[in-house]
């Protein structure tokens, strides 16, 4: 069977993950001139806009795809799509589903899921190898690549327009003026990898000592009030107005969490502070500017999302103390 020249991807969550795809499917229209049509839950579908190998993004509700009419639909999907490849980037059974409809080409990427297992089970002990070989990126990329490419040339990709990167100049320089901008993200969706409120009121304090300004984004009740050198943007940016504002700030502080990703995406750099996760599952920002703090306890990981509740009073987030993180995004100015 030839090799297909349109592919429709799957990638449906969570933003993260799909912020990751963009990097591979950039890199694959390069290479092979391939053109892709994206299914992905409706919340995460802005973010693939613009992206020049995309033609088409199709947006599924999560109900619609929990109810029987989802596998309806991924049957139409099927029909509609006959002679296009399949790259399945999310390896469910939805996917699957979708995969034993498909009259083409199927290719799905290697999750590693036993050596997932393996190294979870056993703290790190066993299994290592191949996750700490490849990120998520280049595990991507094996669902169609022999050999995996480079971790840079998988770099995440949002592409802005020329209307959005004026707004987030215009936003950035009305808040604060000519200081350097910091972006906070202290939220997590699961708690065990948020860092401790206190703190963060502790780095914005620090942060504003030394002359920087300070914009909260994401969604949540902030931990840091506003003040003179804190704006608290908190639920009123949109996906791509958040990428906007990431693409104008000097820095990203933030969990392991998916507005990591969009700052890379718009390549603005990251200091990330991961916990109960770990490098082998795959997340961890990859830009040369880039800085990761993590902990140095022996139990790490004990999770793969940070679902799992800590013995330890989460530990490992509480020794990531501000100081650390301070110098951190100091020494990208220097």
């Amino acid at each position: 069977m030839s090799v297909p020249n349109d592919w429709l991807v799957v990638r449906l969550s969570a933003l993260g993950d799909v912020v990751l795809t963009t990097g591979v499917l950039s890199y694959l229209y390069k290479k092979y001139g391939w053109r892709f049509t994206f299914l992905t839950l409706a919340p995460w579908s802005s973010v693939l806009e613009g992206h020049p190998a995309i033609d088409r993004i199709i947006s599924i509700n999560k109900e619609e795809l929990r109810s029987s009419s989802g596998y309806t639909f991924f049957k139409q999907l099927a029909e509609e799509h006959e002679g296009k490849g399949l790259l399945d980037l999310h390896g469910t059974m939805r996917s699957r589903f979708l995969a034993l409809c498909w009259k083409g080409a199927v290719r799905r990427y290697p999750k590693f899921s036993l050596q997932r297992r393996l190294f979870l089970q056993t703290e790190g002990k066993l299994g290592g190898e191949k996750l700490l070989r490849f990120n998520v990126p280049q595990r991507y990329a094996l669902a169609v690549e022999e050999v995996a490419p480079s971790r840079l040339e998988l770099l995440p990709r949002i592409f802005l327009s020329e209307k959005e990167i004026q707004y987030g100049k215009s936003v950035c320089e009305r808040v604060a003026g000519r200081k350097s901008i910091i972006a906070l993200h202290p939220f997590s969706t699961h708690p065990n990898k948020a860092w401790f409120s206190d703190y963060w009121r502790m780095l914005a304090e620090k942060l504003a000592e030394a002359g920087m300004h300070v914009v909260i984004i994401g969604v949540g009740n902030s931990p840091v009030p506003e003040g003179d050198n804190v704006t608290d943007l908190t639920g009123k940016t949109t996906l791509r107005e958040t990428c906007a504002l990431l693409s104008c700030a000097q820095a990203l502080v933030t969990g392991d969490s998916g507005p990591m990703h969009l700052a890379s995406g718009v390549q603005t750099p990251v200091v990330a502070l991961f916990g109960p996760t770990h490098r082998a599952w795959g997340f961890y920002p990859e830009g040369l500017s880039d800085i990761v703090l993590e902990a140095d306890e022996d139990c790490r990981p004990c999770s793969l999302h940070g679902k799992k509740v800590c013995e330890k009073g989460q530990s490992c987030m509480r020794s990531i103390e501000p100081d650390r993180v301070l110098r951190s995004v100091l020494s990208l100015f220097s």
